[in-house]
């Protein structure tokens, strides 16, 4: 023990043993790391959860076209041609059946709550129509053939009734007509339920029909056994 200018100072003395690991043991040592990681100060800079997400999904899409690349004759190139081919075929479908229904239909009936006269719906049709809007103009030109149908008691006045109802009961007093009346329901069908486009030669086509059945005379026996039968 050294002693120096009379006072006595103790020199710790550190025992060295091979068995004794020196280091901090490594599961103890990486908790405290998780638990001094996990305090909040550290995290203050960290992208949010949306930002997270998105991270994800921009590296999956990016991964997804260059596996894609790889595959397709061309490289980028080729994976460009194909998507733009894509793309144009969905706009040609689109173009084609027109613009998809966005709320569902509740009810197949041909008219709405509102009663109205054949002549009351045929120039409802010929407003639509002159400002081109063809599938209002086949809607109403549907309904005035039926209403004039009605009006003349071809058919009787039915609630609810459908367009294809009313084509099959009108083709059997008319069975001249029996064809363009379901290829009317039809085209009234397509644009009302089916979320197709109309055009001027559809309208143009119920509206002959239109004129046609104005003239024509009813087999109403025929009608009368075909119903019976």
């Amino acid at each position: 023990m050294p002693i120096t200018g009379g006072v006595t100072t103790a020199w710790p003395l550190v025992h060295a043993n091979d068995d004794v690991p020196l280091d901090t043991p490594r599961v103890p040592a990486r908790e405290a790391a998780e638990r001094e990681l996990s305090n909040p100060m550290y995290h203050e800079n960290d992208p949010n959860l949306l930002q997270r997400a998105l991270d994800r999904f921009w590296n999956w899409v990016g991964e997804l076209f260059g596996s894609a690349s790889g595959a397709t004759p061309g490289g980028a190139l080729g994976l460009v041609a194909v998507a733009l081919v894509v793309m144009a075929l969905v706009a040609a479908l689109w173009w084609r059946l027109g613009t998809p229904r966005r709320t569902p239909t509740t009810s197949d009936s041909l008219f709405d709550d509102r009663l109205r006269s054949a002549a009351e719906h045929r120039t409802a049709a010929e407003a639509h129509a002159a400002a081109d809007r063809w599938n209002q103009a086949v809607q109403e030109r549907m309904r005035a053939i039926v209403r004039s149908l009605e009006e003349r008691t071809v058919l009787d006045p039915r609630p609810g009734r459908t367009a294809d109802e009313a084509a099959a009961e009108a083709g059997r007093p008319l069975p001249a007509h029996a064809d363009e009346l379901r290829a009317a329901a039809r085209a009234f069908d397509d644009v009302t339920y089916g979320g197709r486009s109309a055009d001027r030669p559809t309208y143009q086509r119920l509206t002959d029909l239109d004129t046609a059945l104005q003239q024509a005379k009813p087999q109403l026996a025929d009608a009368f056994r075909g119903a019976a039968g």
